[in-house]
């Protein structure tokens, strides 16, 4: 038996705290500089975040050449860069979530989110990047940071 369909509008998402028509899809972080940076826990909810949830001038950061969370750091104030802390914070957190986070320094790819994109039939977590730039980091996880995990 089918459940039945919810009439109405979708349940509110709030950007800030990683939730998307009333589901959490990302674990939520403070960096240094006190952006908000959101990290996806799946292929399909990093998709969410990465095309849905996150603003075309937030900055997106993901482990170069293999799969891993989207990172994304909201910028509801339009900054042109981040400052170093948080880029390195945020991209740490990319090398952490994903297939590099046993590795010393990993590349790390860092765009706008206004430069992510997903081609017809790419699989879920996959996208297509526009302009970026490379950083290296050393992976960053939320144990590392005395937090609990699941965030």
């Amino acid at each position: 038996m089918t459940p039945p369909r919810r009439s109405g509008p979708p349940p509110p998402s709030d950007p800030e705290q990683g939730v998307w028509r009333g589901r959490r899809i990302a674990r939520r972080f403070v960096s240094p500089d006190g952006f908000t940076v959101l990290v996806g826990r799946t292929a399909e909810e990093n998709d969410l975040l990465s095309l849905q949830l996150a603003a075309p001038g937030d900055f997106w950061f993901h482990l170069a050449g293999d799969s891993g969370s989207h990172v994304v750091v909201r910028n509801p104030d339009g900054v042109d860069r981040l400052p170093r802390e948080t880029e390195r914070f945020a991209a740490g957190l990319a090398a952490g979530y994903s297939k590099g986070r046993r590795g010393g320094q990993v590349a790390v790819h860092v765009a706008l989110a206004g430069e992510v994109s997903k081609r017809r039939g790419q699989p879920p977590g996959e996208v297509t990047l526009g302009r970026f730039r490379t950083v290296r980091v050393s992976p960053l996880r939320a144990e590392d940071l005395g937090e609990p995990a699941g965030g």
